[in-house]
């Protein structure tokens, strides 16, 4: 399948669960448990397939008429530069996270939120860093 299907496909889906949303938002209005966050997950998941699904479309649309321009783009996505940038700049990001979440699950513990979204949230944090070693070693077995 195209890649252009992927992206009719996403944005029908898009529209879809959205609508969903909104129906079960307008039929179950008075909802407990499960039925009161499902419509907001709908409608979430379905504005962000459809968001992204059409700007895929918007993108190809775009670039359908330049061909070197389309080049040109590819090349700058697979540059080694910039993708040593992406990369540095994920990096940093990781390593403010670590010390936001941090901070963030020593001030829900403080507040004395209830102890299983705190527990969560430490599962988490620590798969989070689990991962973190774990590609660390594999990628210095590697090089």
């Amino acid at each position: 399948m195209k890649e252009r299907n992927y992206d009719v496909v996403k944005t029908v889906v898009g529209i879809l669960l959205a609508a969903i949303g909104f129906v079960l938002l307008r039929r179950y209005a008075d909802s407990q448990g499960v039925m009161a966050v499902l419509p907001f997950v709908c409608i979430g998941v379905g504005c962000g397939a459809f968001g992204h699904g059409m700007g895929g479309m918007l993108s190809r649309k775009a670039l359908k008429g330049s061909p070197d321009l389309q080049k040109q783009l590819e090349i700058e996505q697979k540059d080694e530069r910039n993708i040593a940038i992406s990369n540095s700049a994920k990096g940093k990001a990781f390593d403010i996270m670590l010390f936001v979440y941090g901070a963030l699950m020593l001030s829900f513990a403080l507040m004395q939120v209830d102890l299983a979204a705190i527990l969560l949230f430490v599962f988490c944090y620590l798969l989070v860093l689990g991962c973190s070693i774990y590609y660390r070693v594999k990628y210095e077995k590697e090089m």
